[in-house]
């Protein structure tokens, strides 16, 4: 298995690229890093079939979609009976199932899970988080916060040669 600490800088440069305009043509692509389109072509499809690159996506605007509130709920789990932790299997499992949450994530602390929420209004989100989330039989506490102000939204990664996991 190659790490990230075996890319080389045409390796990152190409990610960088890549990550930043993903419809980026090949011929340009190469260019910018220095390469002939064939060879830069088999380094990008190296890099996929190694997993660096898991996809390609359009990222589409919430607020042009009518989804203008983002929201971040910590999710409290029953931990304390059998029938708790059978709910609690089948919580990640549930989370698949609602558009309203575009990531999760299972957290240290005293709270189990982070949920990002991204609906259209506050009664969207009440409407979640009531009739939803807190139906859910695994869950005892949830937490909510709203964002006011985008300061920083990327996708983007920072690479660089020589960082990341070693063997």
């Amino acid at each position: 298995m190659i790490l990230a600490a075996d890319l080389d800088e045409i390796d990152c440069r190409l990610l960088t690229l890549l990550q930043h305009d993903g419809r980026i043509s090949n011929q340009e692509l190469a260019a910018q890093v220095g390469l002939s389109p064939s060879p830069c072509l088999r380094r990008v499809k190296r890099l996929e079939d190694l997993g660096y690159i898991r996809r390609y996506v359009a990222l589409a605007d919430p607020v042009r979609l009518g989804l203008g509130l983002l929201a971040y709920i910590s999710v409290r789990l029953d931990k304390s009976s059998r029938a708790g932790h059978e709910a609690i299997s089948g919580f990640a499992q549930a989370v698949q199932d609602w558009p309203e949450v575009i990531q999760c994530y299972a957290m240290s602390g005293d709270m189990d899970y982070l949920l990002r929420i991204q609906v259209s209004d506050l009664a969207a989100f009440s409407h979640f988080a009531m009739e939803t989330l807190m139906r859910h039989p695994a869950v005892v506490d949830i937490r909510s916060s709203f964002a006011l102000l985008s300061i920083k939204e990327t996708t983007e990664l920072p690479v660089q040669p020589g960082q990341g996991a070693s063997s």
